[in-house]
Formats: structure tokens, sequence, C-alpha cells
């Protein structure tokens, strides 16, 4: 049995403490902040709640998995999970308009044919299958396997296999999101609809790799859900999951250092002054903070590209008067009408004048006073 220390408590780091204590392990986590999750936070106000992070679920098997391996209630006796459906609502530029089904494949082809004409609807159909090679061959050593020592998990190849395409005097595969877009699904709509997905992180489409394709896969096939209540309760329910599995927390403890001893971690290092033992260290940070912690840089040059700790997205909470429209879709995406300048400032840290707005309205009567 090892005494583990477990830097910062989002989700990632919760479920990394739960299954490591069901192993036998001690573990403690150590959070600078005075709350558990991460990014799933909740703000509330007058009686309406809100998720300041994420607000839906893309891959509810890995916390069923998560639930399976910790313990014996499953994760839907924790949560209640329902599909958005349909998945999402895209304005576009243009005024087009075209509502996506929650985990149809088909149905998201058959839905753009009719939106967006019988030519857009086969370069997506085709973009999907690609997009699906790409998940079946990143999916086991990324979310799967334990990361190679040297990182190169994939052998150096993007996984995402573009079709060729002829620039000036040679063939190119696509090797970003926004070339597969450009290249192959040349209707700016299916561009908007692709690179929205990137923008969702606070990533710039022209530097996101090109296997980022399997992001709008997953969500067609293995659907769009919600947490009732907000994601938040899915933060509470892997807290408690660890409390259940003797799990210690700390909050309000910053780790300053790692502490390091014959060439191993050692144990932590606190703002307050307080040296905490550890024969083993797990961080639940950015790698820049870990760096900063360890005093020397973890990765190679060139391995993984510089940028600030944060994404660059702007969240705005709106409690409205009146009652929720009968069918008003959980999620609308109206696309902005001047991609290029919207990218720039992107990528220079601003905000551009018309920028992509994600809306999210859920059906809860959790979140509000009244109907």
């Amino acid at each position: 049995m090892a005494r583990i220390a477990v830097i910062g408590a989002g989700t990632g780091a919760l479920a990394a403490a739960a299954r490591l204590a069901v192993a036998g392990h001690r573990v403690a986590v150590y959070e600078r902040t005075e709350t558990y999750g991460g990014a799933l936070r909740r703000r509330e106000r007058d009686g309406f709640a809100f998720d300041t992070g994420p607000g839906l679920l893309p891959l509810p098997a890995v916390y069923r998995d998560l639930f399976v391996k910790t313990g014996r209630e499953p994760l839907e006796e924790c949560v209640e999970l329902v599909q958005a459906d349909p998945s999402s609502h895209h304005v576009f530029a243009d005024g087009t308009r075209v509502s996506l089904p929650n985990a149809s494949r088909a149905g998201v082809v058959a839905e753009v044919e009719q939106a967006l004409g019988a030519d857009a609807a086969r370069r997506w159909g085709d973009f999907l299958v690609r997009a699906r090679e790409a998940w079946d061959r990143a999916r086991r050593p990324l979310l799967e396997e334990p990361l190679w020592p040297n990182w190169e998990v994939l052998a150096g190849r993007e996984p995402y296999p573009a079709v060729p395409h002829r620039r000036r005097l040679r063939l190119r595969t696509a090797a970003t999101l926004a070339e597969v877009g450009e290249w192959e699904l040349r209707d700016p709509r299916l561009r908007a609809l692709l690179e929205s997905h990137a923008l969702a992180f606070g990533l710039d489409p022209r530097t996101t790799p090109a296997s980022a394709a399997v992001l709008p896969y997953m969500e067609h096939a293995f659907g769009t859900w919600y947490v009732r209540g907000g994601l938040r309760e899915l933060a509470r329910a892997v807290y408690e999951r660890c409390l259940a599995r003797r799990v210690e927390f700390r909050f309000g403890a910053e780790v300053t250092a790692v502490r390091e001893k014959d060439g191993r971690a050692a144990g932590l290092e606190l703002a307050d002054g307080t040296a905490v033992e550890a024969d083993l260290v797990v961080a639940g940070v950015h790698p820049a903070a870990l760096e900063r912690m360890c005093g020397t840089r973890l990765r190679g040059e060139g391995e993984v590209p510089a940028r600030r700790e944060g994404a660059s997205r702007t969240t705005v909470l709106l409690a409205l008067r009146g009652a929720r429209p009968d069918g008003t879709p959980h999620r609308t995406v109206v696309h902005t009408r001047d991609r290029e300048a919207e990218l720039d400032a992107l990528s220079g840290g601003g905000l551009p004048a018309e920028p992509t707005v994600t809306v999210l309205r859920p059906d809860d009567p959790a979140l509000v006073p009244d109907a």
C-alpha cells in the first residue's frame, strides 16, 4: 500500500483518486480552492443555478466504467442522465438552420441533406466515416492503455485518414481541423459545423490537429447527455464516491512544489510551508503549472505547443423572464459571419466583434425558482 498525493480536485484527479483508493492505497487530495470539481462549478442566485463550465456530457461510458470499477452503485443510481435531443441546433451566417438528432449518424446525414443539400450530406457522411477510423486508431492507445514513456503513442502519425489534396505541385493530406474543412467539406456551413467543436474548447481550428475530427463523430455515435441538476451533480457524485473509498481531502491547500528524492517524486510542499511525504504523486493540473512546481521543463522542445492556461471563451449567465418555450433546443450554436476575424481574435487573446455563440437552455426545473 502506497501513500499517494493527488494535486488538484478536478474530475480527472478525482477519478484517479477513487481508482487508486479502491486498489488499496492511501490517497490524499490537495486542492488550492475551497471546493472540488475543477471546471464543473455552479453559480446560484435568486433561485437560479448555472453550470459555469461544460454543460453537456459527450461520453458517459467513461463515467459508467469509473462507477462500476469503484463501487456497487452504477452511475445512473448516482445522477440522472438525459439525452439532449436534438443534440444541437445550428444557425449559419446565411440564415440556414439545421437540427442534428442525438446518437444517429444516419439521422444527422438526413438532416444535413434536407437543410444543406445532397452534396453536403454526402461529404459530411464520408467525413464521419474517416473520423470513425481516427477514433478506432486513437481510442486504445490514448484512452485505454498507459502512455508510452516517450509519449509517441501513435508512433508519430496523425490518426485521421485525410483525403489527399493537391496543394501547389504536390499532394498533401490535412494536418489541421481547418484543412479538413477546407479541403474535404468545402461548404462553408459544414466547415463552421466542424470548427465549432474546436471553438467549444477555446481552440483555434487552424492549429487544432486533424484528429480532433473524432469530436463530432463521438457526438453522433455516443450521443450528447445532460445531467439533471447540471454537470456539477456529476462532480458531486464522483467526490462522494471518493469519500466512500476513504480518500482524504485538503481544501485551501495550494501546492507550490513537488519534492524530489533520489530522482523521483517524494512528496509536496504547500504554500503555508507544510511538507507532505508521499510515495507517489499524481498531478491533475495544467502541464505548465506542474513544471513550475517541479522547477524544470518536463516536455521536450516542440512536444506541446506553448499556450496560455485556460480557454479562449467567455461565458455569460442569463436568467430570463417567462417560461421556456415548447420545442426549445437544449443547445443552439449561432455561427459567426466573419470566420477569419473570429479566429484572429481567438489566437490573439481578444474577443471578436461577432463570435460564434453557443446557447444552452436546459429544460430542468432544478435550475429555476419556478415555471
